[in-house]
């Protein structure tokens, strides 16, 4: 009764396997030659400064503001991609349901621009 559902078992226990060997074996076979750059911050692209203007040795949070807005916007157009595809299968339901969506989608958007998440300073 249950056979449909082994190969998907498999799959799963194949990934956990794959995942708990890569973690076990990373430090076993990855190099160990370290380097000051290889230590250093990473601030998006930006050459890190001993000092940053702002906060007082903490790094901006705009860049990571900025990620989280694409993220959030980005699964958006994921979940509109299948309502494309099925649009005229949904009918008015479907409609409806999707411009529900995009209604909060948009005042999510509304109160970041007001709050001045997306102002680049």
């Amino acid at each position: 009764m249950l056979d449909p559902y082994l190969p998907l078992v498999l799959m799963f226990a194949l990934a956990g396997a794959f995942a708990l060997f890569s973690v076990t074996a990373a430090p076993y076979i990855g190099p160990r030659r370290y380097n000051r750059a290889k230590l250093d911050s990473y601030e998006c692209g930006i050459e890190p400064s001993p000092q940053p203007i702002v906060g007082g040795g903490r790094m901006p949070v705009a860049y990571y503001l900025t990620a989280m807005l694409f993220i959030l916007f980005d699964i958006e157009m994921v979940f509109l991609y299948p309502f494309a595809v099925s649009a005229d299968a949904l009918g008015l339901f479907g409609l409806v349901e999707i411009v529900l969506f995009i209604v909060t989608v948009g005042f999510a958007y509304i109160y970041v621009w007001r709050r001045g998440g997306l102002d680049w300073n």
